[in-house]
């Protein structure tokens, strides 16, 4: 998987980490994966809704073991 920008919103609660999001994805290709870490709990929802609103795409999402620290791939599309 070829990242082409990385977000870390850890710390940062609701919208911030999904404003960040967008604001990236805007500057980069389609097809091109932002990789994004916030311990958010909303964030779970907020960047699924966000990339379903915004035809873009979840590749992977992983959460660290015992913790809320999630980390998203997304790919524009």
């Amino acid at each position: 998987m070829n990242i082409a920008d990385e977000i870390d919103a850890t710390g940062l609660l609701c919208p911030l980490p999904v404003l960040k999001l967008r604001k990236r994805i805007k500057g980069i290709n389609k097809g091109q994966v932002i990789k994004i870490f916030t311990d958010d709990p909303a964030a779970e929802l907020d960047i699924p809704h966000f990339c379903n609103e915004t035809n873009n795409k979840i590749l992977k999402k992983t959460q660290d073991k015992g913790q809320t620290r999630f980390t998203f791939y997304v790919m524009k599309c």
